[in-house]
């Protein structure tokens, strides 16, 4: 007998029925139905090796009928809630998703169901009625520390759209570099792009590279939220137009941080080459500041279809209080004039006025400190939600463990099974209605290529991903049988050329 948590399947799904048997796929296999999912599809099982599947084209006029053996892909709205999703295996396999969004899930778990063994390609027989927990499953991606370019984005959006995240937040702006061209402050990105931590090398999008990177979020199902970090981590954009900068505002902890890891403090209108925080401030007070908030949040909105716009917020140690509430109230505003819903980081909830509706995004620990919990639970009160990103469980730059030659650990030292073991709902004394969903943010100062990513995202962003999308009290959903799904997904992962960590608390699958 096959339980369901013993099945190869991450996130795991709300309701399974397994069978006796198993469907081959072979040669004479066929995909029935019209989404562009079939192409999505089609490119997957070749990556691994799956003997060739085609689409059925029926005659014209005529519907298409499946033989055993064949994959149907179809969207019925009325087979379960949004994002959502149908998949039964017998004789042939279908797939029913109430949307576009959920037949693209269905997808991902049937391939990961599909397996090669001694006799060839096959997918157990199952009945599986599947949606997610939390409307918002995101991750994060620090573009402005060290640059990823466009083909690189695609690929980490492909990657973690298999495992149901639906949400990119992209942070593509820092005391770094700014990596977003804007027409009416050009000097942004001719200035303030060419380099990266450490004094790597930079880069920028242009219009037509975020477009198409919207483009492809889009084509997996993936709601593309950017970040242009507001009113501190702004030393780039002092590169770039000096007037509309403070100059940096040096604390005892950036100077003992920069002395410790040999990087340079942060010099008015040079570019900024450490990791240091807290230093840089637009200037509050000067209308000329919101002049180009405006032009930048208005450029931005109109090449964004996605309803969210993130203004920052975040660890603003040089700005006094009173600045920082006045500027988060009338940055927030903006947004909202723009037509889009302002999400800041949790810091953003101590301004008394912050637009009705923002969305916070808690960074705190598991365990609150500090005044962190009432900053987050203002949004709540302003008719906002929240985002669980709680640093201790959930950043995935921090290291696995010690030794690790990648990664930070200022917040934690996070191992899967400690990426794995929390609750997005137990953190904040809240209503559970208030959570959106969570989102696990890669920052970037450690990792200098894709493949440094892709080696702290992975396996961990898989247990975020559970996290965000199954039942919290279903069968199953516990470290013992997360940790062997887990380690089914090495395969996958190698087809698709995907690079992890083999963190050695995982048992690790070949097939």
């Amino acid at each position: 007998m096959v339980f369901t948590h013993q099945l190869p399947l991450v996130p795991l799904p709300a309701a399974v029925v397994v069978h006796d048997g198993r469907m081959p796929v072979t040669a004479t296999t066929r995909v029935h139905g019209s989404s562009p999912t079939i192409d999505i599809l089609t490119a997957a099982a070749a990556r691994r090796g799956v003997p060739s599947l085609a689409a059925a084209i029926p005659p014209e006029g005529t519907a298409s009928e499946p033989a055993a053996g064949d994959i149907v892909l179809r969207v019925d709205p009325a087979v379960t809630a949004s994002e959502g999703y149908r998949l039964s295996v017998g004789a042939h396999a279908e797939i029913t998703g109430a949307d576009e969004a959920g037949l693209f899930y269905g997808l991902q778990t049937l391939l990961q169901l599909l397996r090669e063994d001694d006799a060839g390609w096959s997918i157990p027989h199952v009945e599986i009625e599947d949606a997610p927990r939390f409307t918002h499953r995101g991750v994060m991606l620090d573009v402005a520390r060290h640059f990823f370019d466009v083909a690189e984005v695609k690929r980490f959006i492909d990657a973690t759209s298999a495992l149901k995240f639906n949400r990119l937040h992209l942070h593509l702006t820092d005391d770094q570099g700014w990596r977003l061209h804007i027409d009416s402050w050009p000097l942004l990105t001719e200035r303030s792009s060419s380099t990266s931590a450490g004094g790597d090398p930079g880069g920028f999008y242009t219009k037509g590279d975020y477009r198409e990177i919207v483009a492809h979020a889009a084509s997996r199902h993936m709601v593309l939220i950017p970040e242009v970090d507001l009113p501190g981590h702004t030393h780039a954009v002092g590169v770039a137009y000096p007037e509309l900068v403070e100059d940096p505002v040096l604390n005892d902890a950036l100077v003992a941080q920069s002395e410790s890891l040999g990087q340079p403090l942060p010099v008015a209108g040079e570019t900024y080459l450490g990791w240091g925080v807290g230093h840089s401030s637009v200037r509050i007070r000067e209308e000329r500041t919101y002049d180009f908030v405006r032009d930048v949040v208005r450029e931005l909105a109109e090449m964004t279809p996605g309803p969210y716009l993130h203004i920052g917020g975040d660890e603003s140690l040089g700005t006094s209080q009173e600045d920082f509430d006045h500027f988060a109230a009338r940055a927030t505003q903006i947004v909202v004039d723009a037509g889009k819903i302002p999400v800041a980081w949790h810091e953003m909830g101590a301004a008394a006025d912050i637009a009705g509706g923002t969305v916070g995004q808690y960074w705190g620990m598991k365990a609150p400190r500090g005044t962190h919990a009432a900053e987050a639970a203002h949004f709540v009160e302003r008719g906002g939600a929240l985002i669980m990103s709680a640093a201790d469980a959930t950043y995935l730059d921090m290291k696995y463990d010690e030794n690790y030659p990648l990664g930070l650990t200022w917040a934690a030292v996070i191992d899967v099974r400690t990426a794995y073991e929390w609750e997005p709902t137990a953190v904040l004394d809240v209503p559970d209605a208030a959570i959106l969903g969570t989102e696990a943010p890669l920052w970037s100062e450690t990792t200098r290529t894709i493949d440094d990513v892709e080696h702290l995202v992975f396996p961990r962003a898989a247990a975020e991903a559970e996290i965000a999308w199954s039942p919290q009290h279903g069968e199953g959903r516990e470290w013992s049988s997360f940790r062997e799904r887990l380690g089914t997904l090495a395969p996958l992962w190698k087809a698709e050329g995907t690079r992890f960590h083999p963190a050695a608390e995982i048992p690790w699958s070949d097939r």
